[in-house]
């Protein structure tokens, strides 16, 4: 093939392809059959080993499923004293399904399961489109076997629903390229501001990649692209501020307060706790080690708060590949990026509307961008966050592959070749080797099949050499993310801080598996705490529920997390005083004496919250949270239940 011939199947637009046969067509179906079904049985295998997952979500779901009003605001609780610490939007699919099956772990972690099955789906769509079946199979299979993405469709966190909407961006996003239509442009925008009513400010981390790739590649003149891009921003705020103003507009008196915020504002929470506070540190109200709040729950995690080392880690541009993150996300990482950019190389003097290029541009950017954000981020980091990167490296891993093997008849793309593969056999030895007595014998097999299976990749012009490379590149490249991910969903994983695969040495916060006694775990009977819901034994049931309908919250506890195993248990409204952290002023001293006095509350729950303690607690003597447990302490007599201190609020001692 002559220099003239390669240059011209690089550069041209592919002819439109005959229709394949009828044993191909069947093959393809097949397969694709086998990615979609082998994913679903994935995420739901034992899924209610999971139980109430976040119980902090799984109780607001709870409230939803009863109230229309705890639905729309995305109540904590059915009476409405105040939101989790999000927009509701990733709470209402939940709550439909738990109105229709009733509250219990299933009917809750369900639709997370299936949103991960529409999500690989619709990743391998878009690839296929534009790459061919294997690729968009690689591809999807990629994103249903990263570690972290198993856990989170497998979690009621929002990141489900948030992976989801953006893929569907994406989708959009490259229908406009195809065609050039306002309408495509126009979806992309609604579907990032629902993103936002999501998990807020953590969509928009995509919007760069969606712009830059449709003002440098979409089709038409540059005006007209630059038009259809302000569309799009503003569906996006439409799609995203018909909820925002609604709930600014709606008088305070009538509706829960804004969880999260100081002030009961969405705004403050936007921009500030989940905005720019993510960013720099500055999150008032969250309780981290040297924060203003004392050295509360978070003590022990991590130095002082912030900076470039911390209770959420180290930031650097190495953070991604850190023992923390490393194995929930960072397997394929620099195998796509290598191969990315080659297959950029590769097709670089093709048409500027290629929609390959595009394709290439838009996750290449996703990836850079958002791994970028999450390197340097000073705020609360956890590591499943990381899940939002695993689109884009499913996606630059497949295209990047499918265009570098498809012109191997180069002696410098099969060098690339090799050294992507080998690249990753090291990388997932390293990986594995954080977690020696997890599957001692794999780190080995993948890097002996990987190195073997790179040399083999110099060779990949002749066709049984390259079969053989191409399955050894397979095997090593998901071997461990495969093992990771099988080890995810045959662990129980609850709590707030959760994290894929086995535990690693030098991860920071609670461990990844979870347990008894962890605060990421389940464990005993109990309040609960910052990062783990409580747990009552029947005993403490039975007294909550006894009355239950003579008052509005059958009992209150401080913290989100500790009143949440409470709700779920007893299907009554329980007041998370504080909000998540504690920390937020909902409701005042005075407040909660009036809800007292009016008896609108049964019991107080001691213990659990971080603001339940004493001075020099985290929460401070100053907070409302700490206030009330102190005003509760002096006026009323605790009794003990199975090792839960209870206060009866109709009861004082004066």
């Amino acid at each position: 093939m002559t220099t003239s011939t390669i240059d011209a199947r690089v550069t041209s637009p592919a002819p439109e392809p005959a229709s394949p046969p009828a044993r191909t067509v069947l093959r393809e179906r097949l397969s694709l059959a086998a990615l979609l079904i082998g994913t679903g049985v994935l995420y739901l295998w034992n899924l209610s080993i999971n139980g109430w997952a976040n119980s902090f979500y799984s109780a607001a779901i709870q409230a939803g499923s009863e109230s229309w009003k705890a639905w729309f605001f995305g109540s904590s609780d059915m009476a409405n004293s105040i939101t989790v610490d999000k927009p509701p939007a990733s709470l209402w699919i939940p709550d439909l399904s738990a109105r229709l099956f009733g509250v219990n772990s299933w009917s809750i972690l369900v639709p997370e399961a299936l949103m991960g099955v529409a999500s690989v789906a619709l990743l391998y769509l878009i690839t296929r489109k534009y790459f061919g079946h294997r690729a968009g199979i690689l591809a999807g299979g990629v994103l249903a076997t990263t570690p972290v993405a198993a856990l989170m469709f497998r979690f009621d966190n929002p990141e489900a629903l948030l992976i989801l909407l953006m893929i569907a961006a994406v989708w959009s996003l490259m229908k406009a390229v195809d065609d050039g239509r306002w309408r495509w442009l126009i979806l992309t925008g609604v579907l990032v501001g629902f993103g936002f009513l999501t998990k807020q400010l953590q969509v928009t981390l995509i919007v760069p990649a969606l712009s830059v790739t449709y003002l440098a590649f979409g089709p038409g003149g540059w005006p007209r692209r630059l038009g259809q891009l302000f569309a799009a921003l503003g569906a996006m705020i439409v799609s995203a501020g018909w909820w925002i103003l609604a709930v600014e507009l709606w008088p305070a008196s009538s509706r829960p307060y804004i969880g999260g915020s100081q002030n009961n504002s969405i705004l403050e929470l936007t921009l500030g706790y989940n905005g720019l506070g993510r960013l720099n540190g500055d999150e008032t109200g969250a309780v981290v080690p040297g924060r203003g709040h004392g050295m509360g729950a978070l003590e022990g995690m991590g130095g002082p708060g912030g900076g470039r080392g911390g209770a959420w880690g180290e930031t650097g541009w190495l953070r991604m590949f850190e023992p923390a993150q490393g194995g929930q996300i960072a397997w394929l990482i620099p195998a796509g990026l290598v191969l990315a950019i080659v297959a950029l190389v590769l097709i670089g003097k093709a048409r500027r509307t290629d929609p390959r290029r595009a394709y290439l541009s838009v996750w290449g950017l996703w990836l850079l961008v958002t791994m970028g954000v999450f390197s340097f981020m000073a705020g609360i980091f956890h590591q499943y966050y990381t899940a939002a990167l695993a689109p884009a490296v499913a996606a630059v891993v497949a295209a990047g592959g499918a265009v570098c093997w498809s012109h191997r008849d180069r002696l410098w793309v099969r060098l690339a070749l090799g050294a992507s593969v080998a690249i990753t056999a090291i990388w997932g030895f390293v990986l594995l080797d954080r977690t020696p007595d997890f599957v001692p014998w794999l780190r080995y097999a993948v890097l002996i099949v990987g190195l073997l299976a790179a040399v083999a990749m110099v060779f990949a012009g002749i066709r049984v050499v390259a079969a053989a490379a191409l399955s050894g590149a397979v095997i090593a490249g998901l071997a461990g993310p495969v093992a990771y991910t099988v080890d995810t969903v045959t662990a129980e994983k609850s709590g707030s801080i959760i994290t894929a695969g086995p535990a690693v040495a030098g991860g920071f916060g609670p461990g990844g598996r979870g347990g008894p006694g962890m605060p990421g775990g389940r464990g005993g009977d109990g309040p609960g705490g910052l990062l783990r819901g409580s747990t009552p034994t029947q005993a403490v049931v039975d007294k909550l529920i006894a009355d239950a309908d003579d008052y509005t919250w059958v009992a209150a506890a401080v913290g989100s997390q500790s009143a949440s195993g409470y709700q779920l248990e007893t299907g009554h409204s329980v007041m998370p005083i504080g909000g998540f952290n504690g920390s937020d002023p909902s409701p005042t001293l005075a407040e909660f004496q009036k809800l007292v006095a009016a008896r609108e509350i049964h019991y107080f729950i001691g213990g659990g919250g971080p603001g339940a303690g004493a001075p020099g607690m985290a929460g401070g003597s100053s907070q409302p949270s700490s206030q009330i447990s102190t005003w509760v302490q002096d006026n009323f007599t605790p009794v003990t239940v199975d090792g839960t201190t209870m206060y009866d609020l109709t009861q004082p001692t004066s």
